[in-house]
């Protein structure tokens, strides 16, 4: 096997078993390969290493072990932002004395903007206030959302700042604090993902991918040429090369066209091979923001499913002209919808009291997310107004709130949604970066 081989299937073996590591407990893979292997890599193993370490050291080696790994996984240091910004550099390092001098004007000045704007972001991301809970700026968080009374109830107080916890609020335990629109915590950025600074991330999780993709593409017109010097009738795309070469051939020369210049080469192989992650992640952002959730709030949607599955939720419709308790909620906010439903779950199974908690009407049981609906999905543009336009004001063309005939609020009170139900979208890789948190 040459060289080239070992480090491509070094980088492949390294990124499933980090995927494997990070993203194995979502709850959507379940019962699959990875959620096996993820059990074997964070409970089966260890337990063997822990059961031969307590014989041979009386468990001191796992003790530090535990202590270190929960430092690097759980602490807030900039352990893996300063490995990402290394990796970064380190290509580019190694990339650009072999490829700048190769590259047409067009390339360098779109390659110089490619390289630049993943620090800016990072930095931007990093530096941001994610969106503290403090005394100071508990009101403006409160009259941003709404609660839901589905994942959101007014009343809550965090345990640990002791504040009124505002809808779409969650204390993060490595940083200590409350964020508002808490998404995750991510090593990468060793900060809070949160309504402060979740459209810098995005653009860093762009301008990243763009940035792999693009330097994927240079680096294999490069290669391509090395190859060429050679044998002039060589094509990266297969199909157009002659009949006469096969696939062995063909490889063979990539592999030579790589070798000539190892540091263009493995860097080509790399992002080639760490594009595909980056765009996927930034697709799923993007997806989050389309269903107008957070990785916070997706798992929690996966939860309900799980309480749905087993017939313990139930619903009953919200009045839009309620009376709101002034202490816990805030008199107006600039959401453009109002709750139409509350959501509550049972230990038994069987429906709640008529009298028990907010909301009118019978309790019905509820079996799909789909029968649910998701107060923060106002439409994808404006879910991303949202992200991008802070404390943007959606009620300026709020018209009057009405109800239909049921006693539930119509349509026109959620400001520009169409009218149409829709149910509370839950990726399928619904939390695939909290395990980077």
């Amino acid at each position: 096997m040459g060289v080239i081989a070992q480090i491509a299937l070094g980088v492949l073996a390294i990124s499933f078993f980090t995927f494997v590591a990070l993203f194995g407990r979502n709850p959507s893979l379940r019962h699959t390969p990875i959620a096996w292997l993820y059990r074997a890599m964070w409970v089966t193993i260890p337990s063997a290493i822990l059961a031969v370490d307590g014989r041979l050291t009386g468990g001191r080696f796992t003790a530090w072990m535990g202590r270190t790994s929960h430092f690097i996984m759980y602490g807030r240091h900039p352990t893996v932002l300063i490995f990402f910004v290394a990796l970064l550099a380190g290509g580019e390092y190694m990339f650009l004395p072999g490829a700048w001098p190769r590259m047409a004007a067009m390339h360098r000045f779109c390659g110089s903007v490619a390289i630049a704007l993943p620090y800016m972001f990072l930095w931007l991301s990093a530096r941001a206030d994610p969106g503290t809970v403090t005394a100071e700026t508990h009101a403006r968080w409160m009259a941003h959302y709404p609660y839901d009374f589905a994942l959101f109830h007014p009343g809550h107080r965090c345990r640990t700042c002791g504040l009124l916890k505002p809808a779409r609020s969650k204390h993060c335990g490595v940083c200590g604090r409350c964020v508002h629109k808490m998404d995750h915590h991510c090593v990468f950025i060793n900060n809070c993902v949160g309504y402060g600074n979740q459209h810098f991330f995005i653009l860093l999780l762009l301008s990243t991918a763009v940035l792999t993709a693009y330097g994927a593409c240079v680096g294999l017109a490069l290669v391509s040429e090395n190859v060429r010097r050679r044998r002039p009738e060589y094509s990266l795309w297969k199909p157009s090369c002659p009949k006469s070469m096969g696939w062995s051939e063909w490889l063979v020369l990539f592999t030579l066209g790589v070798q000539e210049d190892v540091g263009v080469g493995s860097v080509t192989l790399l992002t080639l091979m760490t594009s595909p992650l980056v765009w996927g992640l930034l697709a799923y952002h993007v997806y989050l923001i389309y269903c107008g959730t957070t990785t916070n709030e997706s798992m929690k949607w996966q939860d309900w499913q799980a309480e749905m599955d087993e017939g313990c939720a139930f619903k009953r419709a919200m009045p839009a002209d309620r009376p709101k308790n002034p202490d816990v909620e805030a008199p107006r906010t600039r959401w453009p919808v109002l709750p139409v439903q509350v959501l509550v779950r049972t230990e038994d199974g069987r429906p709640p009291a008529a009298a028990f908690g907010p909301g009118v009407g019978e309790w019905q049981r509820v079996w799909k997310l789909r029968d649910v609906e998701n107060l923060y999905d106002i439409g994808f543009v404006d879910n991303l107004t949202d992200v991008f336009v802070p404390n943007y004001s959606f009620r300026d063309e709020v018209p009057p709130p009405a109800m239909d005939g049921n006693g539930m609020t119509s349509d026109l009170e959620r400001g520009r949604r169409k009218a149409k139900t829709r149910k509370p979208k839950v990726s399928a890789a619904a939390s695939l970066v909290n395990a980077a948190t």
